[in-house]
Parts: structure tokens; C-alpha cells; sequence
């Protein structure tokens, strides 16, 4: 591809020079948003590392503790409850519930001798026939 001139000085340069900026003003362009992506992740990455590590405490900000105080915290909060849902030393929260199921199955043992249970009263006359009971009608809708 060839470049023909116009014939006229002046113009060929005022396009050769127009040709230039555009090229020059989209590498900038093209450049800038590079730039400004690498920033931006940057930031991202800065912003991860804050809240893995945490940040300590400054003037009117309270610190935040990091990724593994958290996890620290957390477990230990686990170990409370597990410490509840087994038998140990009797202040857990099982030992309670034991402790009320045995006092309860006292109350409720009849014993040796308690007298024992009546028999069921015999079924009344109405409910011994063995009539089938009719089915409803089934409709059949289309």
C-alpha cells in the first residue's frame, strides 16, 4: 500500500501529524487502561492482605483482627459447646439433661407394688361389625 500525496504541502503534513496523535492518543489510551487495571488490583490485593492479617487499632478506627484470629476464636467458641453435648464432670448441659431424664424415670416407675394397670374396656357393639365401609364415587374427569 502506498501513501499518494495530496499535491498540497500543508494538507499532506496537517494528516501525517492527525495520523500520528490518533496513534499516539490510543497507545495512551490502550496505556492508561493498563495502568489503571494494575492499580485497581493492586488495591485489591492490599485490601486482601489487610483482612488476612488484620489492622491494628488507630486514632477513631478500631482494629480488626486477621483471618486466623478469627478461625482462633471460632474454634475455641466450638470446643465450648462440644464441651456442653458430652457427659463429664457434671456441669455440662448432657449432664443436666441426664440428670432430668433419671430423676423423671423415678417419678414415673410404677414400682414393684403399684397396683396394676386396668384392662382396656371391651370394644363397644358398634364398632365390632365388619361392614365394609362403602367408597366414595370416583370422577373421571376429561
Amino acid at each position: 500500500m502506498s501513501v499518494e500525496e495530496t499535491g498540497v504541502p500543508a494538507l499532506d503534513a496537517i494528516l501525517v501529524w492527525g495520523g500520528a496523535i490518533t496513534l499516539l492518543a490510543g497507545a495512551g489510551a490502550l496505556l492508561w487502561r493498563g495502568v489503571r487495571g494494575i492499580v485497581h488490583l493492586g488495591r485489591r490485593v492490599d485490601e486482601l492482605v489487610d483482612d488476612w492479617i488484620g489492622e491494628q487499632e488507630r486514632p477513631g478506627v478500631p482494629g480488626r483482627p486477621g483471618v486466623l484470629e478469627r478461625v482462633s476464636a471460632i474454634e475455641e467458641r466450638l470446643g465450648r459447646v462440644e464441651h456442653e453435648l458430652y457427659p463429664n464432670s457434671g456441669a455440662s448441659l448432657r449432664d443436666a439433661v441426664d440428670l432430668a431424664n433419671r430423676r423423671l424415670a423415678r417419678l414415673c416407675d410404677p414400682g414393684p407394688d403399684a397396683p396394676e394397670a386396668a384392662d382396656p374396656p371391651p370394644p363397644s357393639p358398634t364398632t365390632t361389625t365388619s361392614t365394609p365401609m362403602p367408597s366414595p364415587p370416583t370422577s373421571t374427569s376429561p
